[in-house]
């Protein structure tokens, strides 16, 4: 079994790097190949990954494996790729109807369950620094990838474009506070904002812990059994997230093609190395300064992550990872608090993508921003942008006002929609990456983390 396993790893490594070779040595002409040959040549790699993913067993093989699958077909029939998000949108809204209760649940079970009111106060205020400190950093790692690549320096807008208006406003700092607070939880519930539900969970497990012990463990038992309920709710769904993950990016590359990526690549490029630069700086040596197993804390993160870079939605991946985090061995009340409340205030990918698209449409309009507005931009970027994790593309909205508030102008953002959703499905897997983080910072911030199930995790189908 292992050696078979072993010489399928050979053989998809193998034939993708031929794959790839032959990709772009056609696409400059260096070669001629027969399209069919060539076609059925890349349908072979996707078989054995199949195949890989049969003998490993585990959905976050089958999700990677439905990315490539994807791809391959969007590519290849693009007409009928088009087609296909519904089945995305399905896995969507099906991952929607968990995320309400399984919030409720959890945190009203992790509040009242144990008690410790105190250890709402102590995350609250941690939890907070702890965002505020990491996506200051990503605004300020953006910020710099975008000078040193000067992206948008020689790209030329396309004839008879017009600006792309933002479909809602910015809200100000007392909006946001405002919105914290439902006033009424079946709304809330309705247009999916997550703050509302959290802190309408959390007053309600607060309640909870001050009844008798009667009314308390009546309420316990029912909150327990909805969270052990809605966990495997979640893992039901689960079994439909590689359709999802296909159709996804089959719509994807169906939809814009190869192409766009000819006169964005260096845009593309940089948001991708910056992202992989916050996290090789920031998120890595984290891990190893409070000496987390690193092979599986990966592990821990696949599955969420991958599910986040395909749907290209914070949202879809969001049950995965309570889920995942919480059997890596941080208790569930801080996971319960920690990764909802980071869906508001935790935007590490998002904040990196603004400060970078902010002076990237600068460049392209060829205005010269100086050091001092640029950490301007990044101080109004640090509170306009919270809240925007969860909606698929609203980083839109924050990116025209601020642009409008510093007089630039916004036809240029014509350019970064082209390219949008591959930039989202990367901005949206650090969001995700980064608030599962911020559970293990602060599980061990309050000394609470197994390191036992930690070393032991394993991800299973």
């Amino acid at each position: 079994m292992k050696k078979s396993v072993h010489l399928l790893n050979i053989a998809c490594i193998s034939i993708s790097s031929i794959s790839v070779i032959f990709f772009v040595l056609t696409s400059y002409q260096l070669i001629k190949l027969d399209p069919l040959f060539f076609t059925l040549f890349r349908v072979f790699n996707v078989i054995l990954f199949l195949l890989l993913a049969y003998k490993r067993m585990s959905l976050t093989g089958w999700i990677l494996v439905s990315i490539i699958a994807g791809a391959e077909f969007g590519y290849d029939l693009p007409e009928i790729a088009r087609n296909m998000q519904f089945l995305s949108d399905i896995f969507l809204r099906l991952i929607k109807t968990i995320i309400a209760p399984l919030i409720f649940a959890t945190l009203v079970n992790g509040i009242a369950g144990h008690n410790d009111l105190k250890l709402i106060g102590r995350l609250g205020w941690k939890s907070i620094l702890y965002f505020e400190i990491v996506s200051t950093i990503a605004l300020f790692i953006g910020l710099l990838a975008i000078n040193i690549s000067r992206a948008g320096e020689g790209l030329v807008l396309p004839a008879d474009i017009n600006a792309p208006e933002a479909i809602a406003k910015v809200h100000t700092w007392s909006d946001f506070f405002l919105n914290m607070f439902p006033e009424n939880i079946a709304k809330a519930i309705f247009d999916g904002n997550i703050l509302q539900v959290v802190v309408f969970s959390i007053i309600f497990g607060i309640a909870v812990a001050k009844l008798s012990d009667r009314y308390r463990g009546t309420m316990l038992r029912f909150t327990g059994g909805l969270a052990e309920t809605m966990f495997k709710f979640t893992n039901i769904i689960m079994y439909f997230a590689p359709v999802a993950v296909f159709a996804a990016i089959a719509f994807t590359i169906g939809h814009l093609g190869l192409d766009v990526l000819t006169s964005l690549l260096k845009l593309l490029a940089t948001l991708y190395v910056a992202l992989l630069a916050f996290l090789l700086i920031v998120i890595l040596p984290l891990m190893f300064f409070l000496k987390i197993p690193i092979k599986k804390y990966l592990l821990a993160l696949s599955e969420p992550a991958s599910i986040a870079f395909a749907t290209a939605n914070s949202e879809s991946a969001l049950p995965a990872a309570l889920e995942s985090m919480e059997r890596f061995g941080v208790p569930r009340e801080i996971v319960a608090f920690v990764i909802p409340t980071g869906y508001s205030f935790n935007l590490d990918g998002t904040s990196l993508y603004l400060s970078l698209a902010c002076v990237f449409v600068a460049q392209v309009a060829g205005i010269d921003l100086s050091i001092g507005q640029q950490l301007a931009m990044c101080f109004v970027l640090m509170l306009t942008s919270k809240g925007v994790a969860g909606v698929s593309r609203a980083a839109l909205v924050v990116l025209l006002g601020t642009l409008s508030s510093f007089g630039l102008p916004a036809t240029p953002v014509f350019l970064i929609l082209g390219i949008d959703v591959l930039m989202d499905m990367a901005r949206t897997t650090v969001n995700v990456i980064g608030n599962c983080t911020a559970t293990v910072v602060m599980a061990k911030w309050e000394s609470s983390f197994d390191d036992q199930k930690a070393e032991n995790f394993t991800n299973k189908i």
